[in-house]
């Protein structure tokens, strides 16, 4: 670990904190640029971590795998206290924020795969001429979309 302006090891270089993470340097450096992580400067100009952004960092990639956004990975993270690394009161906090969406999510994903199945096994392959889900093309008078499968 490298110094930081007070002589201690308590920070992190952008190769350290990559190795790690096991998250790519340029990744890093995406997510400082997106506001997900922050760095000081040492007397040579060379970015540092404080050691709480290795769990930052693990928050993001896990709610990245969710499909969770990274704006809403950042709002999320905004709210957690500075200097500190994330407890797991804080990550519970964020999964239950989080919940509701992944929930509607998991729903959509589900009707999706239920409909896709049924779609494909009738083999007729038209969405516009399909005698069980789409006659006289009914849903196109819904409007643009995938009328189907929103809720």
């Amino acid at each position: 670990m490298g110094q930081d302006r007070m002589g201690t090891h308590e920070t992190l270089s952008v190769g350290e904190l990559a190795a790690r993470s096991g998250v790519a340097v340029s990744a890093l450096h995406f997510y400082e640029r997106q506001g997900l992580l922050c760095s000081s400067r040492n007397a040579g100009n060379q970015r540092r971590y404080r050691r709480d952004a290795l769990r930052r960092v693990a928050v993001i990639r896990v709610a990245q795998r969710a499909g969770i956004p990274l704006a809403a990975i950042g709002e999320a993270l905004a709210t957690l206290p500075d200097g500190r690394t994330p407890t797991q009161a804080d990550w519970a906090r964020l999964s239950r924020h989080w919940r509701a969406d992944l929930d509607a999510r998991i729903a959509q994903l589900t009707r999706l795969r239920d409909q896709l199945d049924g779609c494909i096994g009738c083999g007729c392959l038209s969405l516009r001429d399909c005698p069980l889900r789409n006659p006289g093309d009914v849903a196109g008078a819904r409007g643009p979309g995938a009328p189907y499968l929103e809720p």
